[in-house]
């Protein structure tokens, strides 16, 4: 609302005169009335003043209300929207490592099964070459998948944070990696089986030959 010069007149008050009809000097009851208008004009004027400061206050916490809800909309559309796409992203490769944890879990299982049902005792002296055999190939592959585990699963060796942690390397690009003496060493662990099978057959063949 606009104000100017005559809104803050108060159209019953004139001026002061400094004479009184008739030119005659004014006498005091005169001076004290005229007194008691200017301060109640002065008193109207405060008034307004104090009303425009208020409406001044109002509009200017509006405005700076205003400002507060444009920033803060711009920054949280910001920061929500890259905090969706992060998220987002996290699930996915979360979920993507809990299917592959998934199948190791499922293979683990399936050789400890094998494994467990190995019964030496159940050999007979007709088959128990083959038994034996069978059974070394069996903790072959067990050992196999155990090692193929323990490259994608640092936390099998005590190293990472547990079910959230993420395959470090791939298995093909770990053996690629890795020095020749531990290449040497884990060829020798995964072959020894067969180096060991293939071992007793010779015996087993010598000492037929012998017996005959």
């Amino acid at each position: 609302m606009a104000f100017d010069g005559t809104d803050f007149v108060d159209a019953d008050y004139s001026s002061p005169k400094t004479a009184a009809p008739g030119g005659r000097a004014p006498s005091r009851e005169e001076l004290d009335a005229q007194l008691t208008g200017t301060q109640q004009q002065l008193a109207k004027l405060r008034e307004a003043q104090e009303q425009l400061e208020r409406a001044r206050a109002a509009v200017e916490e509006m405005r700076r209300r205003r400002a507060e809800f444009a920033v803060g909309r711009t920054e949280m559309v910001q920061s929500l929207t890259r905090g969706v796409g992060v998220l987002q992203k996290g699930e996915h490769d979360a979920r993507q490592t809990a299917e592959q944890m998934s199948k190791s879990l499922v293979g683990m299982r399936e050789a400890l099964a094998n494994v467990e049902k190995l019964n030496e005792q159940a050999w007979s002296a007709d088959n128990w070459e083959q038994e034996l055999t069978r059974a070394l190939t069996t903790i072959e592959n067990a050992r196999m998948e155990y090692s193929t585990a323990r490259l994608a699963w640092p936390l099998l060796d005590g190293r990472g944070s547990g079910a959230g942690a993420t395959p470090e390397i791939e298995a093909e690009p770990s053996l690629a990696s890795l020095p020749l003496g531990k290449l040497c060493r884990l060829g020798l662990a995964l072959t020894w089986p067969v180096a060991l099978v293939a071992l007793l057959g010779l015996i087993v063949v010598v000492f037929l030959l012998v017996k005959r």
